[in-house]
């Protein structure tokens, strides 16, 4: 099949969600699909164009598999949320103009969000070229800017869900992480809009367990120590002061460091907040290139997943599933009953507490520090039960799956 694909991120650009379907799209490609990607030129590590990616509105590339198209993003202060809103308007544009215009005639259109926009773009190549339309929803939008207080106007909320509403019912299936997901977008559209979950995966022939006192923790001087880490964006949605109230709770023991590994908006408040209280047992790490998530996942001896109340129901983290793949307990803060606290305790991989309970929190970081072997347990448990979860293959097998299901119907 032919397929354009529309994503904000691609590789070499490091965010998560580009790495999600910079694999997906190599799977479907080793498969057999030609494939042209319409993305933005590197941006996510410093809200900037990468060095050597300067300089154009746009760059196209001829790979072995197809095309990629990448556009300037035009990107701003991520705090700022009309600015930001906009940056993705006129980006959406761009996108939009190119998925139409170019010659290349897809069987069928995939465009991820957020940005929630890109369901335009995607609608718009679909019916240009009257193929079929599947729109992969990462996090729900506005969902998550509301519960985090960034998006309060009555207007610019319901604005923001009417395009919600709009975006899924153009397409021709809507694609989720998880059941807890599905149910918040059918809860909106009815079954205007088939629901399908494809959760995303982990490669778990790259990331492995390994010894933890490794060349990341000698960089920090932590060898020897039990480390305790968030590893991943440092933004609104992650409850870290949570991470910053345990390492003062736990400032008295000397063996126990705690690492803040990632970049993002909050990350310069945490620093300050652990400076004023010196806490010299909190470490704040900057975001590390890719080919090193391995060693530094293997570097902690207990991962924390934070979620602030109610964001648990409309985000699934990757991070937990390659956490799990490096064999590490987990410690995570969320609604209880979601996807996440389901996961770790199908998994038997840790605890879940919950979200924003600094006391519960703590408390449940000594008790993994206090049982190492117990610990160590539960990480070997994750890694068994994230071997037979999903690997890339057979995510992108469940996409051809569903574009072959979605051609034929058309047809």
């Amino acid at each position: 099949m032919r397929l354009t694909v529309l994503c904000p991120h691609f590789a070499p650009d490091v965010a998560p969600t580009g790495e999600v379907i910079t694999r997906i799209v190599e799977e479907l490609a080793a498969r057999g699909h030609d494939l042209h990607v319409i993305t933005a030129l590197p941006w996510y590590r410093h809200h900037a164009i990468e060095p050597g990616w300067d300089g154009a509105l746009a760059r196209h590339e001829i790979v072995p598999w197809g095309r990629i198209t990448r556009l300037h993003p035009f990107p701003t202060d991520k705090s700022n949320l009309p600015a930001r809103a906009a940056a993705f308007g006129v980006f959406t544009m761009a996108v939009s103009l190119e998925a139409v215009l170019n010659r290349f005639r897809p069987d069928a259109v995939l465009a991820m969000s957020p940005p929630l926009s890109l369901g335009a773009a995607g609608a718009l190549a679909a019916r240009r070229n009257r193929v079929p339309f599947v729109f992969n929803i990462q996090d729900v939008f506005p969902d998550v800017a509301v519960e985090l207080g960034r998006l309060t106007q009555p207007q610019l909320i319901a604005l923001a869900s009417w395009m919600e509403r709009v975006s899924y019912r153009v397409a021709d299936t809507v694609t989720v992480l998880s059941d807890d997901l599905a149910a918040n977008v059918r809860a909106k559209i009815g079954t205007a809009t088939p629901v399908e979950v494809i959760p995303n995966f982990v490669d778990t022939a790259w990331i492995r367990p390994g010894p933890a006192d490794n060349g990341y923790r000698a960089e920090l001087g932590l060898t020897g120590r039990q480390v305790v880490m968030y590893a991943g964006n440092v933004g609104w949605s992650q409850s870290l002061d949570l991470v910053v109230d345990a390492a003062e709770r736990l400032a008295d023991r000397p063996d126990v460091a705690f690492v803040v590994n990632g970049s993002g908006v909050a990350r310069d408040g945490l620093a300050a907040d652990a400076a004023r209280r010196g806490l010299a047992n909190l470490h704040f790490v900057g975001l590390q290139p890719k080919w090193r998530l391995p060693e530094v996942l293997n570097a902690a001896d207990v991962h924390v997943v934070p979620l602030r109340t109610g964001l648990a129901k409309a985000s699934v983290p990757s991070k937990l599933y390659s956490i799990l793949a490096a064999g590490r307990p987990i410690v995570a803060s969320v609604d209880p009953g979601t996807e996440v606290a389901r996961t770790v305790e199908r998994a038997g991989a840790g605890v879940s507490v919950p979200p924003d309970d600094a006391a519960a929190f703590t408390a449940a970081v000594a008790g993994m520090l206090d049982a190492p072997d117990r610990a160590r347990d539960m990480g070997a448990a994750g890694r068994r039960w994230v071997e037979g979860w999903a690997s890339p293959a057979a995510v992108a097998e469940a996409y051809e799956a569903l574009f072959v299901r979605l051609a034929g119907r058309a047809r």
